[in-house]
């Protein structure tokens, strides 16, 4: 009596690589369309899974080109463009060979899927550190020294000294590790990836704990940005203790 399909994808389920090709053989020639989908689905999961792999392994050249330092740190930053609340750095060391699947440049992963990926890297890295710079900073020193500054905070908060810093597009000043600046880094480099994570989903879950406080500027949705509603917004009811100043003045005139 041959085995339910039921049964055939209990089998899948458990089997591990070597055993699922052992599976393939054995069930290949039944003639219920119910298990050649089954197939079907597992091989495509597969190769799915393979190429992931592949981009992965792309997004760890760098981290092999400078493998002879033993803490490789990845550098990124969010929340340099909004109107509101912090610019926030993420530092990450992640073990050599660590896989963390999907993987990549926040900005081009769902909320869903960086929350989950957080979660992982931070089971998972070696150490993790994050910085930040106010609002009241970044109008104090500007934008680009509040984020060197944040940044700087964020490798001071590892637990680890790190050997060498993969950063995404810049070179951080006033700091003693050798540095390495990669265009478009959080693409091109699993540690900077990491980083990218660990800022945005920092700073996102901050915007939305801003916006139980201040819920007229709809912070839980454009994170501070400059959305047409947030503008108008603005210009309703006059900026927050969380606005920067230097970056809302074409937008609204000082009281």
């Amino acid at each position: 009596m041959s085995k339910s399909i039921a049964q055939i994808k209990a089998e899948f389920e458990q089997a591990d690589g070597n055993r699922r090709a052992e599976l393939y053989d054995m069930y290949g020639d039944d003639a219920r369309s119910g298990v050649q989908k089954l197939i079907a689905s597992y091989r495509k999961k597969e190769e799915a899974l393979r190429l992931e792999r592949e981009r992965l392994s792309r997004m760890q050249s760098y981290e092999r080109k400078y493998k002879d330092a033993k803490m490789i740190c990845g550098i990124d930053e969010a929340g340099r463009g909004p109107l509101a609340g912090p610019v926030v750095a993420g530092a990450v060391i992640l073990p050599k060979d660590c896989e963390i699947l999907y993987l990549n440049d926040s900005k081009k992963l769902s909320a869903s899927r960086r929350e989950a990926l957080y979660d992982e890297i931070m089971e998972k890295a070696v150490a993790v550190g994050v910085g930040m710079a106010s609002p009241a900073r970044i109008d104090e020193i500007n934008i680009l020294q509040a984020t060197y500054e944040a940044m700087r905070k964020a490798v001071e908060q590892l637990s680890v000294v790190p050997d060498l810093l993969l950063n995404d597009a810049v070179t951080i000043p006033g700091i003693p590790y050798r540095q390495v600046p990669i265009i478009k880094g959080d693409a091109k480099s699993v540690s900077i990836a990491a980083a990218s994570i660990i800022a945005k989903v920092t700073r996102d879950r901050l915007m939305m704990q801003y916006d139980e406080i201040l819920p007229e500027y709809g912070f839980a949705h454009n994170k501070g940005y400059g959305s047409q509603s947030h503008i108008e917004a603005l210009r309703r009811v006059g900026a927050s203790s969380i606005h920067r100043r230097s970056f809302i003045k074409n937008f609204i005139s000082e009281q």
